[in-house]
């Protein structure tokens, strides 16, 4: 069987950047690329890498889409579009940034994709279960990655000092650079730790996590775009509960009475609650809805037998 030309090896023709947007989309289609590192669709994060490639406003795309490009633009753009296709890189990776709202935060492939749901109810300072912003005095982020739910926290609560935690080493040095570009140095301690083994006689006003969540069947059945992303921050066992188990554990003696938890646990709201049937689960309304992300009480884990 002949096989199918290379569309890559002829883009002599395409001149502008209405011509380089069409061409990213039909070839982010024809490959089935996965969106799911910031955007949902094939036009979406088209236009997004050629806009961040052109270094041209990420929100202002009319004004330059019958604009030419020069040869060496033209170069850089086939570049990004086809790692993108056949590398499967997420987009993230190929700008080495991240957005959570209107926060920018630098990434690479030693951390996973910041994504998290947690990142809109700091934004909204975790009203109403927060009375009062300004009494939040300490808090964590347990497996923080990027650093970038450490960072919100601290922009949320500027009376709080935030510890930053993960167990990788590799993860911590992106995490300070978001740190030192945030100028939160001197608010965001980082520490390294497996969860909160390395925290002890600390207590806090807020515990936040997003830990590993994938199950080992789902883990089988990623796509190619999140194999980029680092396993450690992934998996979580069997059932995907391993992290989250130790977590709920531990956290009744890091948290001051009236503290929360926040944890975010993907897909595993049903077997979570099967799990813990005595935790009196909170659980939060986010933009996917309200099966991701809980709230729990010191007093709720420490009724609950935790």
């Amino acid at each position: 069987m002949k096989k199918a030309p290379d569309p890559f090896q002829d883009t002599e023709s395409l001149i502008t950047v209405r011509d380089w947007l069409r061409f990213a989309v039909s070839r982010f289609n024809e490959a089935g690329l996965f969106f799911g590192h910031g955007s949902d669709n094939a036009f979406d994060e088209a236009a997004y890498l050629v806009l961040h490639t052109l270094h041209l406003p990420l929100d202002r795309l009319e004004p330059f889409l019958d604009a030419s490009l020069a040869h060496g633009e033209a170069d850089q753009l086939k570049r990004v579009i086809e790692r993108r296709v056949k590398e499967r890189v997420p987009a993230a990776y190929l700008t080495r940034e991240a957005w959570l709202g209107e926060y920018r935060f630098y990434v690479d492939e030693r951390v996973i994709v910041p994504r998290s749901f947690i990142a809109e109810l700091l934004r909204e300072r975790l009203s109403p279960w927060v009375d009062d912003p300004d009494a939040v005095h300490a808090v964590a982020d347990v497996c923080t990655g990027s650093g970038c739910l450490a960072i919100l926290a601290a922009l949320a609560f500027p009376a709080a000092e935030v510890d930053a935690v993960d167990i990788s080493k590799d993860a911590l040095a992106v995490a300070r650079k978001n740190i030192d570009a945030y100028g939160l140095q001197d608010r965001v301690r980082i520490v390294q730790s497996d969860l909160l083994q390395k925290l002890k006689g600390r207590k806090y006003d807020l515990i936040v996590t997003n830990p590993p969540y994938v199950n080992a069947p789902s883990m089988q059945e990623l796509p190619d775009e999140y194999r980029c992303e680092p396993e450690l921050a992934l998996a979580s066992g069997e059932d995907g509960l391993d992290h989250i188990r130790r977590i709920l554990a531990g956290a009744p003696q890091h948290l001051n009475p009236g503290g929360l938890l926040i944890a975010e646990i993907g897909h595993n709201r049903a077997a979570l609650e099967a799990a813990f049937p005595a935790l009196p689960f909170v659980w939060l309304e986010t933009s996917g809805g309200d099966e991701y992300v809980f709230l729990l009480r010191q007093e709720d884990l420490k009724r609950g037998g935790l």
